[in-house]
């Protein structure tokens, strides 16, 4: 089942949802190249990941584009 036009595609996933799904999709590697930020390049983990992107609001909202374009392209491959 799909989510409603217009709904948040943010809604109900956590933060730490949605990084760990990245993380499996690109690695950390592949965030660090649309996201330039230290925490995703050197020595990365989840967890201070977390606390870098709770506390900065600029790169949590890259990641979550990345996310939900991500997400978009999925629901539009669903379609073929």
């Amino acid at each position: 089942m799909h989510p409603p036009a217009g709904k948040d595609p943010l809604h109900g996933v956590t933060l730490k949802q949605l990084l760990t799904e990245l993380v499996a999709e690109h690695g950390w590697s592949g965030l660090a190249e649309r996201v330039d930020i230290r925490c995703f390049r050197f020595d990365p983990s989840i967890n201070s990941s977390l606390v870098f992107l709770r506390r900065t609001p600029w790169a949590r909202k890259k990641v979550e584009e990345i996310y939900v374009e991500g997400k978009s392209g999925q629901n539009r491959s669903d379609f073929r």
